[in-house]
């Protein structure tokens, strides 16, 4: 299990009955979680929302408010910085548990600029950039790549607001197989690549995205842009009732074979008593 625990302004304070509740800052959420499936375990705790997510049953859903929040404020872990709001969609901007992978991609590419390498990752479906203002922060150039014209622009303010420098980055807006394809074409590799595929997306041109179906391809195809040295290869999945080990064997084919592959769970630790799963994670890393 990659179980992140490095987060100070952030944590879950309790889960239960498919919610859990958490606190971002000095701004306590409540949101719908589906393998939450047993009881809260503190019941009283949940009256300390500030806001609470309902989901429609015609799809989508809702924000209740119960306290005057911010339009938006920002969330800190190390030397990084994040703006964070909710949104229509229930999310807020940021999967804290992802700051376990980031940790582990940070480790790698500081250590091979510290021996004068030049380091170039390639962060797909790239969201608001927590990844890729992680691996710039370690001193890698990152390629940012989302369909999605308004997340890549909350992706460059929260770059601005964690001070790392413009040239360290590239933000494009295009699906991320028609970008991919056209590296290739064009001869760019890249020493790292992570991506965080969703179940179901469409790109900017109407390119439907179905995980089940294009995964294994999709990964193969970036698998070919990695370069002659290459540092990870990292898949996330949020699909529920894909396994870490599904992930696992994608990764491992893909790459022929060759290095190291480690799939687990990643998890944020309860406040009240044990953890919530966040989805899984493959990692592969070179043969030293």
């Amino acid at each position: 299990m990659f179980l992140c625990d490095s987060w100070r302004e952030y944590e879950v304070l309790d889960t239960g009955d498919g919610e859990k509740l958490e606190r971002w800052k000095d701004v306590v959420l409540r949101r719908p979680d589906p393998q939450v499936i047993w009881p809260k375990a503190n019941p009283a705790l949940w009256d300390t929302a500030d806001a609470c997510y309902d989901r429609s049953e015609t799809g989508g859903g809702n924000w209740t408010f119960f306290s005057k929040l911010p339009e938006r404020w920002v969330m800190t872990l190390d030397d990084l910085q994040f703006y964070v709001r909710p949104t229509g969609f229930k999310h807020t901007g940021l999967f804290p548990e992802q700051a376990a992978n980031w940790a582990f991609m940070r480790e790698r590419i500081a250590a091979a600029v510290a021996r004068s390498r030049e380091v170039k990752v390639l962060n797909l479906f790239a969201y608001t950039g927590g990844a890729t203002l992680a691996c710039a922060a370690a001193g890698a150039h990152v390629t940012h790549v989302d369909a999605a014209k308004g997340m890549v622009q909350w992706a460059k303010e929260n770059r601005d607001l964690s001070g790392i420098p413009e040239e360290r980055t590239r933000f494009i807006v295009e699906d991320a197989k028609t970008f991919v394809q056209r590296e290739l074409r064009r001869g760019n590799h890249y020493d790292g690549i992570l991506m965080d595929p969703p179940s179901f997306g469409r790109g900017p041109n109407g390119e439907v995205w179905k995980l089940e179906n294009e995964l294994y391809g999709f990964a193969a195809l970036c698998a070919e842009a990695l370069s002659d040295q290459p540092l990870f290869f990292l898949i996330n999945g949020y699909t529920t009732g894909f396994a870490a080990s599904v992930l696992g064997n994608i990764v491992q084919r893909c790459l022929g074979g060759t290095g190291s592959v480690t799939a687990e769970e990643l998890a944020l630790p309860v406040k009240t008593g044990g953890v919530l799963p966040c989805g899984a994670t493959a990692r592969w890393t070179p043969d030293v």
